[in-house]
């Protein structure tokens, strides 16, 4: 009881105009206002959902065995190479330009080199879901190294931290406040991309079953997906907030 007191006090204003969304669409649907065609009522969604539980579930076990890999690489990427970057002066002045001309090309517009490029369509789509969502975290890195307090590496100097210690118990740490903003920020393209490479050639998949049913015109289902795809996405979202809480439980 008292964790939904606390719930409700931080979260009223959050369920306030959650609430005042859904009965804007009630009344928009029932009074005829809305496009019923585009707009469907609440219990043709709601029948649509119950028809559809299995696939959506299927759909998003489908989104995360792209999306997880698609994470760890980008995030493996922006660590090793935002690190050094951070760390080495004149190799950052020198590729820091190519790579922020790079950031700036849209990976939507290389979509169609890589999918004919690619050997398959998994590889295709991690490839593009990892290059739009590298970039945050990537810059993110090298920003965080670059403005750790001098007083940190003074004092590791003079504990003669070098290495792998320096490294773990120094600058990741220091860093790590803007790391893991970048990264959780790079969470949201990471879905955008998600759901823009399920739309060419899966079978399965959030972005996928929107796409085929708006594609029908069946727009009781399209909704369906689109309110479970944001739930995921919110639930995703807040677990890596989650997780970044704990792991900067050492800041203010």
């Amino acid at each position: 009881m008292d964790k939904v007191k606390i719930f409700l006090k931080k979260y009223w204003l959050t369920v306030c105009i959650y609430a005042a969304l859904v009965l804007l669409y009630v009344y928009a649907t029932e009074s005829g206002r809305a496009n019923p065609y585009l707009f469907p009522n609440v219990d043709a969604i709601v029948n649509a959902f119950s028809s559809n539980k299995g696939t959506m579930l299927l759909n998003m076990v489908s989104s995360f065995k792209l999306m997880i890999p698609s994470i760890l690489i980008s995030l493996a990427i922006a660590l090793i190479l935002g690190t050094i970057l951070g760390l080495v002066e004149w190799l950052r002045d020198a590729l820091y330009p190519i790579i922020y001309a790079f950031s700036v090309i849209p990976s939507i517009l290389l979509s169609p080199f890589v999918l004919l490029l690619a050997p398959n369509f998994v590889i295709a789509s991690i490839f593009l879901i990892s290059y739009g969502t590298v970039w945050t975290t990537l810059f993110a890195t090298i920003t965080g190294i670059m403005t750790i307090d001098k007083r940190y590496l003074d004092k590791a100097a003079t504990l003669e931290l070098s290495g792998i210690k320096l490294m773990t118990k120094v600058i990741l740490p220091a860093a790590s406040p803007s790391i893991l903003a970048g990264f959780v920020s790079s969470l949201r393209g990471t879905f955008l991309m998600l759901v823009y490479v399920e739309m060419y050639g899966t079978q399965y998949g959030m972005g996928f079953f929107v796409k085929k049913y708006s594609e029908f015109g069946l727009y009781d289902h399209t909704w369906v997906g689109f309110i479970f795809m944001v739930i995921i996405l919110v639930i995703v979202m807040q677990l890596f907030e989650k997780m970044k809480k704990y792991i900067l439980k050492w800041t203010i």
